[in-house]
């Protein structure tokens, strides 16, 4: 009896202890858990502060391609109202003038570079394998140009030619498409019995998807000013630099892809934008308004598709090299962005990325991985007529924190 009492006891002792072990064991992965995520909100607010800090030491510890940088942003953006403002335009716009026809008077005629693609090159000419002496030459207004230019025949982008006839036909043509697959298109919306008469909707030209937002003087609206065409200031950029920035810190492109890009624009006299500059941003929005087909306007978008094609894809970069380029013979209207936002509504991007370049950190792992891109980029990889090692690019300020 004794016997089996005291080895109950030391029995019930042990399962006493076990109890006791399993609870301190509990209280510890707690309490090892709270002060991880407490350490972590400590980091994550040191990190941000001095994201946001104006002493120089804070900010040289700042990653500026943090994902959670990137996260809050996406979060700060997409949750504000966008500022929409109102378009001053005539009551009557049936009672405005269309301007007669442009008459071309700096490039009187425009013709272009015909592009013969050879059966052993399987990759798309897209607007032509430009050498560098023909880009520099693209740039020299003449009388009479002939130039490189993307979606003409046998460019491998060809528009069928049902399409062709059919905008024939068009007064306005509204079109925008997707390059690449890179994203899925919305149909346009918003559209009323009188604009569906006016307007001809296409899915070919541009990267973004937008909806209509139907006003009666929308058609008007080009007509300010004369201007052939006209486009929108970008939301938060002024500068290519600080776009290329953010391309960089958002993983839109390979950086040291988007260095070179900008470090040959900048040793070609591309400075950073300022107040003093004549036009009130070097980054437009997502869509170019055209009026009229001049050659002046039909050769600005030719180069521009041509330092799209020579280089990245990130079409707001070349802009506005190809206008700081073409100087003050290209004459266009930039309009306010809540402008933008009250003609347009724009769907955001359901992909975000389209190849893995996008993420290369060095040119090498671009070449050893076989990341080349096959559509495009060819200056990227031609040797660049000038030594660029010993160029700087201009340090960028963040204007805005979600841009």
């Amino acid at each position: 009896m004794g016997r089996r009492s005291k080895g109950g006891g030391a029995e019930g002792d042990g399962m006493r202890m076990q109890v006791v072990w399993r609870k301190g064991a509990v209280r510890l992965v707690l309490v090892s858990a709270i002060a991880w995520a407490l350490l972590v909100i400590l980091a994550l607010a040191f990190h941000l502060w001095s994201c946001n800090s104006d002493v120089p030491f804070l900010s040289a510890l700042c990653k500026k391609d943090s994902k959670v940088l990137y996260a809050l942003d996406s979060i700060r953006s997409s949750s504000k109202p966008l500022h929409r403002c109102p378009i001053p335009v005539a009551d009557d716009p049936d009672s405005v003038t269309i301007p007669k026809r442009t008459p071309n008077t700096i490039v009187k005629r425009l013709s272009y570079i015909t592009v013969v693609k050879q059966d052993k090159d399987p990759s798309p000419l897209f607007g032509g394998r430009q050498s560098w002496k023909q880009r520099e030459d693209s740039f020299k207004l003449n009388a009479t140009m002939k130039v490189h230019c993307g979606f003409m025949k046998n460019s491998g982008a060809d528009m069928d030619d049902v399409d062709v006839k059919y905008i024939q036909k068009c007064k306005i043509v509204v079109a925008s498409g997707i390059f690449d697959g890179y994203d899925i298109p919305h149909q346009p919306s918003n559209i009323s019995i009188r604009s569906q008469k006016l307007f001809c909707f296409l899915m070919v030209v541009d990267e973004v998807s937008l909806d209509f937002i139907e006003k009666n003087t929308t058609v008007k609206y080009l007509w300010r000013g004369k201007y052939t065409f006209a486009v929108a200031v970008h939301k938060h950029h002024r500068s290519i630099y600080e776009e290329g920035d953010a391309i960089k810190r958002r993983k839109r492109y390979a950086r040291p892809l988007v260095d070179l890009q900008m470090k040959m624009y900048y040793h070609e006299g591309m400075e950073p934008w300022n107040p003093k500059k004549r036009m009130p941003s070097d980054v437009p929005e997502g869509a170019v308004l055209i009026r009229e087909h001049t050659t002046m306007s039909d050769l600005f978008s030719c180069l521009w598709f041509n330092e799209v094609n020579l280089f990245t894809p990130r079409d707001q970069l070349s802009f506005g090299y190809v206008v700081y380029r073409l100087g003050d013979a290209l004459k266009f209207f930039m309009f306010p962005n809540c402008e933008y936002n009250s003609l347009f509504i724009l769907h955001r991007h359901t992909r975000e990325h389209s190849s893995k370049v996008e993420w290369a950190k060095t040119i090498d792992e671009i070449v050893k991985k076989g990341l080349k891109e096959s559509k495009g980029g060819l200056g990227l990889w031609t040797p660049y007529p000038a030594d660029l090692s010993s160029v700087e690019l201009p340090s960028v300020k963040r204007t805005s924190p979600a841009g």
